[in-house]
């Protein structure tokens, strides 16, 4: 991809420019933000501390607003700032505007699908992974963060109505569709990249990376292999719209199996921690990864003009 750098400095101090930047928008500036639109929808004295406490559906616009307005600022608004302003780069390099990737779609929610289907073994693994006993103090941690963090899921996945499922859709499949593919695919790997000299290498350390920030060990496998999949596909497209699209696609397809299960339209539970039958398992990884070769190949025989 032409131009695919972002930083004329150093990749490392970059890198530290990048994380600031992000943490202060995503942690502070943003949750405020947030907070105070949030506060507008609230009839009790101390939000946050219902925030933080135990949230219930009672809370379900306030916890969307503060989460959506801080993905937003941290994620999107912030990340943008600094590369027009900040770095003084045109945001164009990052879009293969030109070409009709859109004609893909069908392509990229069949390699999605697959994907999801063949990492449910992965899933259920990680789910289930015991610690040694030398970390048990850790495991108890993070077995205590991870149950939390699943109860905080429910709430934001309890969608009562359509309008529940349509703001939730917007919070968590759209904004960080955006956001985190803008952030560690376009910032975090383009950087990496540019330190190391190996894609590979800047695909698995962002995506490594992009499962950390999320702080959900038992699931952290499962996230870096999703992260190196949206990795691959802007490392061969050199367009970031088609990571987007595919985080968007990965996120908005489960929140919608959610609620048609909610809703008793499927049997099938996207909250089960269980893999799939074998057979399901085995047919979504062959086709994931003939699909994902046609993939490659089709744009190497674009000669795309970003550089694998």
């Amino acid at each position: 991809m032409h131009n695919a750098s972002v930083s004329d400095r150093h990749p490392l101090v970059s890198l530290l420019f990048i994380i600031i930047m992000v943490g202060t928008g995503f942690l502070l500036i943003g949750p405020a933000i947030g907070l105070g639109v949030a506060s507008l929808f609230y009839e009790g004295e101390d939000l946050l501390h219902a925030l933080t406490s135990n949230p219930d559906y009672s809370l379900y616009i306030p916890l969307m607003i503060t989460q959506g307005i801080a993905s937003f600022v941290g994620l999107i608004l912030f990340p943008l700032l600094h590369i027009r302003f900040l770095e003084q780069k045109p945001l164009q390099p990052f879009f293969a505007l030109q070409e009709p990737w859109f004609a893909l779609i069908p392509l990229i929610v069949i390699i999605g699908i697959g994907f999801q289907v063949a990492l449910t073994p992965v899933i259920e693994w990680n789910m289930n992974f015991e610690f040694p006993e030398f970390m048990k103090n850790f495991a108890a941690w993070a077995r205590e963060r991870e149950d939390a963090l699943m109860e905080l899921t429910k709430v934001l996945t309890n969608f009562q109505s359509q309008r529940d499922l349509i703001i939730g859709f917007f919070v968590i499949a759209v904004i960080p569709g955006i956001g985190e593919e803008l952030v560690f695919r376009g910032l975090i790997q383009n950087e990496l990249k540019r330190s190391t000299g190996n894609a590979h290498v800047a695909i698995w350390v962002a995506a490594f990376l992009f499962s950390a920030i999320h702080m959900q060990f038992f699931g952290f496998l499962p996230r870096v292999l999703l992260g190196a999949l949206f990795g691959y596909l802007y490392h061969w497209s050199g367009n970031l719209l088609i990571p987007m699209f595919a985080h968007f696609f990965h996120n908005g397809f489960t929140l919608i199996m959610l609620y048609l299960y909610q809703q008793g339209v499927t049997e099938l539970d996207m909250d089960s921690e269980e893999a799939a039958p074998w057979p399901w398992v085995v047919t979504g990884l062959v086709t994931t990864f003939v699909l994902l070769l046609y993939f490659r190949k089709l744009y190497a025989t674009k000669q795309s003009t970003f550089t694998p």
